[in-house]
């Protein structure tokens, strides 16, 4: 194993209804980024001590108990990582998905040895119906990500993504077009070997 860390992170698919079909809300790293420069990717980042006393979004049922699945006994709760997901969707796009939305836990990958950046992210799914904030100029965005704005699930696959987010693309493709989902699928890459699984 690299000696690298393993940072617990969050990500938010934060996903709208459109004339077209579905569309994400994604933007680009900027070039001198550390970890996946220059790659479209979904508003997200590292836990933070603070929010584990953060107020956390009401998460659908059954995530709490696959939040927990496959944790050490020092990893962030359930909350803290949904609250964690809220703060950055905040800081990098300016946006509050409404209080009564319920966020979905539907992805979680673990980043390979040998990358200069370590990261065990939970990606949470979050309808962008009733949220607030400047949803097309994106006015009160940090300046992490830049070109910011909503794409269709089909056109989104021909950006420049990191392997992984092109893989939550299609398992997003398939929750959004009324497929069940057989357990939350998770590349964990914390041992020697790539392990597959599905948390049910």
């Amino acid at each position: 194993m690299s000696g690298e860390p393993i940072r617990p992170a969050a990500t938010v698919i934060l996903w709208r209804a459109a004339a077209g079909g579905a569309e994400v809300l994604m933007g680009q790293r900027g070039a001198g980024a550390a970890f996946m420069p220059s790659k479209y990717v979904f508003p997200g980042g590292r836990v933070e001590a603070e929010d584990a006393q953060a107020p956390a979004p009401v998460l659908a049922p059954g995530c709490t108990e696959r939040l927990r699945a496959f944790c050490p006994e020092d990893a962030p709760g359930p909350g803290a990582l949904a609250a964690a997901a809220l703060r950055e969707l905040r800081e990098e796009t300016g946006l509050q998905p409404a209080a009564d939305v319920p966020w979905r836990f539907v992805f979680r990958a673990i980043t390979p040895p040998g990358r200069t950046r370590r990261f065990d992210a939970r990606f949470f799914l979050v309808s962008a119906e009733g949220a607030s904030g400047d949803a097309e100029g994106f006015a009160d965005a940090e300046d992490e990500l830049s070109h910011l704005h909503w794409i269709g699930l089909a056109a989104a696959r021909a950006l420049d993504l990191p392997f992984i987010t092109e893989v939550v693309l299609a398992e997003v493709t398939a929750l959004l077009g009324g497929q069940d989902q057989p357990g939350v699928p998770f590349f964990d890459n914390s041992g020697q070997i790539p392990t597959f699984r599905r948390i049910v």
